[in-house]
């Protein structure tokens, strides 16, 4: 399993937030509209997993679409929200989760729509549980396409490049009240280990009320850049350090 994506709860545009990591030398672009959902995105790719930066586009649809990740977004406003992990067989995991007595959403069916237009499809499976100060659990995804399809055209598209995907997320840490009971329950939803293919998800105590997910480590990160109330370590090859 593969950590695909990080999702992260902002304030501003996708057009703003692209604006300021490139300001600062990463390559992040606009990325599109999940129009049953209300909300659209900028995206940083690298190797092999992403950042999303999420916000809400049209707030009535947000708040009708009842999607789990929207209403968390709802809930939080601001910062890391969760993580998404990559699976080539999402209905094996709902079985697995189902089996060990955890409940599930069901697959669900989505699609984004690109600045171009184009329509991207993929399929989600999210873990029910109610929304509040404890760690939200991770949710899954499965692609359409294979991973070296869908990376052949985000670079036909542009939204790939040697520089983006010289970038690797390694650890992801999370705030927690209590870091033996996360790891257990983590290791019960992601089958036994907490070392992915490409990214290692780790657990710290954290003095505030609400667990969530706290830092993003890039392979060799050694710039610190907090952004929208969430925090990456990055490899040095942006422009100059910054916050917001």
């Amino acid at each position: 399993m593969y950590l695909d994506h990080v999702v992260h709860f902002v304030d501003k545009t996708p057009q703003q937030t692209a604006d300021f990591w490139q300001r600062l030398g990463y390559p992040a672009l606009v990325g599109g509209q999940h129009l049953k959902w209300g909300t659209h995105n900028a995206l940083l790719y690298g190797k092999d997993c992403y950042i999303e930066w999420l916000a809400i586009r049209d707030l009535q649809t947000a708040e009708d679409a009842n999607h789990p990740l929207v209403n968390l977004f709802l809930n939080d406003r601001k910062g890391f929200g969760t993580v998404c992990l990559r699976t080539a067989s999402i209905a094996e995991v709902n079985e697995r989760l189902l089996a060990d007595g955890i409940r599930t959403s069901g697959v669900m069916d989505a699609e984004r729509q690109t600045s171009t237009g184009d329509l991207i499809r993929w399929k989600l499976l999210f873990i029910e549980e109610p929304i509040s100060e404890g760690l939200p659990a991770p949710f899954f995804i499965e692609w359409e396409e294979d991973d070296e399809t869908r990376y052949e055209n985000l670079r036909s598209a542009g939204m790939a490049s040697p520089a983006s995907e010289s970038m690797e997320i390694e650890r992801c840490v999370f705030g927690v009240h209590d870091t033996e009971a996360s790891e257990e329950r983590w290791r019960t939803i992601l089958g036994g280990d907490l070392q992915l293919e490409n990214c290692l998800l780790t657990f710290q105590q954290t003095d505030r009320p609400q667990e969530r997910l706290e830092q993003v480590r890039f392979k060799d990160g050694t710039q610190k850049v907090a952004f929208e109330e969430g925090v990456y370590c990055l490899p040095p090859s942006g422009n100059n350090k910054g916050s917001n």
